[in-house]
């Protein structure tokens, strides 16, 4: 049964009928019969998406809404909001999970009878998974706020029978951050996962922010194990709650409230706490909580909110147990947490200082650093704190030359879940945490006696105290990086495109990606779904980089470029198309990135990709909005030409496309020399003369 109330914006009859919203917005002008608005402002109306799918197969734009898009548009326009549709989702959908047969008899009737039945069904299944702490972030909804939900539940009951309960779940919570993005700071799955694996094994973990329930989704399960996480938004609590329940069979408890305000385990001490507290918040209970029992090690200022974060994680520990929390890098050495900082090393509860690269997580042009600590036992405290930079590692570590660090990197996103990085930091926290020492790594790591720590700063930023990337071969290295850019800038010459000849200008019949998409002389998708290992971002194809990036987990498959793709960015005002090799197939789609696939019998994709760089062509299709401009990839224009033809001038786009990457190449090896050389003269390893 389709509910009448569930709205969808211009945005959302766009991707039901796969199309760009100019096309939306060109249907609404020329067709008298389209839908009226039923809500929404003037200029961004929402329509009744039952009586937009009702037009959109009258016109024969819609054959049929598939099943994950019906049930996305309805939770996205439920009448009560998206939050509280994800909420009656999750708890329908675990129902279904650990007792499909009571589902399938609650369903058997009417909407009515569903919604009557199904509250005391999901107490039996809510009550006994996170029943049992004080203010349970779940509770079985009432019969009257569930009647409006029906559809949406019955929906994603038949999705889950396709995809499965926690696959569903995952879908439809992921499709709602990447929606919402501005209301939520995620932790990203690979940073999550490495928090996870720094704390080790753990049978009670504890997440006192715990947002959505990323960190504690990447915990490793063990027997007996027992979840627990707190947040200071009921919704986000819930939400945390009814994923880690479909994720796992450990025991979940989570609440609602501030758990520096309000904690509600004060008396739990867990074997890992793992947290990404928020950061610079001036009203975090300053003042009301002069006198907790939690500042072990000095009450925090004002302005040291993460300082709090750390001493309440502390206190949530056993002895022995281990604390890994995300934090801004100002809080390694702001002068108003010098005395905290101290004491943290005084007495060996800060054990280690990871320095990430800028971009690794929310906000994505600070590098965050990673504290673990440790609680106290009764052993004496350790003499030394591991600083590490794992900036280095992305780089190539110490033994990269100064040319090549960064030469092919994206930036710091999704570089966390490469496994050399990875593997560099478990490595070495690894062997520290063993041993209480590890080998110096020049640029890279470092142990660091406390005392030397304990100056009038107490700066724990790694980059302060490692010492610089080993240099003896630096000359070396630089006349490596000198033979290179004169192979290259030798190369850039032979590519040079020949003298030009005037012609007359080409009268071609022309047609439409978008015409041609529907021949079936090409396929085109859209990117950003689904998470991968490397993905294609337009900040890769932009500035014509190896894949970079990384993409939360939605439940959906990712679209995998193949050899011969065409990728266009639809966002910036730039004509740039780029044909995929071999070295970049299999890398999933990135957002903001439409993907076409020519049939070679019909297209030759250097003449495509070609010809959608023209600047005219990209004008014609662009449209502009406040801040930026978005490009219609399907209006973008092709002439009609035959395929031997399009190789002539494919072959000429190409011979252009390896120019302008050898320029590009030039270009970072000539910036890697300079900077290169201004290091080994600014240290004394490369001679003047």
């Amino acid at each position: 049964m389709q509910d009448i109330g569930t709205e969808v914006t211009a945005a959302g009859i766009a991707r039901l009928a796969g199309v760009g919203r100019a096309a939306v917005s060109n249907w609404r002008r020329r067709h008298a019969d389209f839908p009226r608005p039923v809500g929404g402002t003037e200029t961004s109306p929402s329509f009744a998406l039952a009586e937009v799918e009702r037009w959109l197969r009258k016109q024969g734009k819609l054959a049929e809404v598939p099943l994950k898009e019906r049930v996305w548009q309805q939770l996205a326009g439920h009448p009560a909001g998206p939050v509280t549709a994800l909420v009656h989702t999750g708890c329908a959908l675990l129902l279904v999970h650990d007792r499909h047969p009571v589902w399938m008899e609650v369903s058997a009737g009417s909407d009515q009878r569903l919604a009557e039945l199904l509250p005391n069904s999901l107490d039996q299944v809510l009550t006994p998974r996170f029943g049992m702490v004080r203010r349970p972030a779940v509770t079985a909804p009432t019969a009257a706020a569930l009647l409006p939900s029906v559809p949406l539940l019955r929906g994603a009951a038949e999705l889950a029978a396709e995809t499965g309960a926690r696959q569903t779940f995952e879908f439809l919570l992921g499709r709602h951050l990447d929606a919402n993005s501005r209301q939520y700071t995620p932790t990203p799955a690979d940073l999550a996962r490495l928090m996870a694996d720094l704390a080790g094994p753990a049978t009670t973990v504890l997440d006192p922010a715990c947002g959505t329930g990323a960190l504690l989704r990447a915990v490793d399960p063990r027997p007996d194990q027992e979840l627990f996480g707190q947040d200071s938004s009921p919704e986000q609590a819930a939400l945390t709650a009814l994923r880690l329940a479909l994720h796992t069979r450990s025991t979940v408890r989570t609440a609602a409230g501030d758990s520096l305000r309000a904690d509600t385990y004060g008396t739990l001490r867990a074997d890992a706490v793992l947290c990404h507290p928020p950061f610079n918040e001036r009203n975090w209970g300053h003042d009301e909580l002069a006198y907790d029992s939690r500042w072990e090690y000095g009450f925090p200022a004002r302005t040291e909110s993460e300082l709090a974060w750390v001493q309440h994680a502390l206190a949530r520990l056993r002895d022995g147990g281990t604390a890994v929390l995300l934090m801004p890098p100002a809080a390694a050495g702001r002068r108003s947490g010098r005395r905290i900082r101290a004491d943290l090393l005084r007495r060996g509860a800060l054990r280690a200082v990871i320095a990430l690269p800028a971009g690794a997580a929310p906000p994505h042009n600070l590098p965050l650093h990673l504290w673990v600590l440790r609680r106290p036992g009764k052993a004496p405290a350790q003499p030394e704190v591991l600083l590490v930079d794992a900036g280095q590692l992305l780089d190539g570590g110490a033994a990269a030359s100064p040319a090549e660090r960064g030469r092919d990197s994206g930036g710091g996103r999704g570089m966390l879940d490469r496994e050399d990085v990875r593997a560099g930091v478990l490595e070495t926290w690894r062997t520290f945490d063993r041993d209480g020492t590890a080998p110096e790594q020049p640029g890279l790591s470092r142990c660091v006696p406390v005392v030397e720590l304990l100056d009038d700063d107490v700066d724990l930023a790694p980059a302060r105290h490692l010492p610089p990337p080993a240099s003896a071969v630096g000359a070396a290295e630089l006349s490596t990086v000198r033979e290179r850019l004169g192979r290259t800038l030798r190369l850039t010459a032979d590519l040079t495109p020949p003298p030009v000849h005037e012609a007359q200008p080409a009268r071609w019949p022309l047609t439409t990606v978008g015409e041609l998409a529907r021949a079936g002389a090409l396929l085109l998708r859209t990117g950003g779904h689904g998470a991968h290992a490397r993905v294609l971002t337009d900040h890769d194809v932009l500035s014509g980089t190896a894949p970079s990036g990384t993409l939360p987990e939605t439940g959906e498959q990712p679209v995998l470029v193949e050899a011969g793709d065409v990728v266009v960015p639809v966002l910036g005002g730039g004509a740039v198309a780029r044909v995929v090799d071999e070295a970049t197939a299999v890398a999933a789609l990135g957002r903001n990135l439409t993907l076409l696939r020519p049939d070679p019998a019909a297209l030759d994709p250097w003449f495509l990709a070609g010809f959608l760089r023209g600047t005219a062509n990209n004008r014609q299709a662009s449209s502009y909005a406040s801040t930026a401009t978005r490009l219609d990839v399907r209006r973008l224009q092709l002439p009609r030409i035959p395929l031997d033809q399009q190789r002539r001038y494919g072959e000429r786009f190409r011979a252009l496309a390896e120019f302008e990457d050898a320029l590009r190449l030039a270009g970072r090896l000539g910036e890697g020399l300079v900077r290169g050389m201004y290091d080994g003269l600014a240290d004394g390893t490369v001679a003047p003369d």
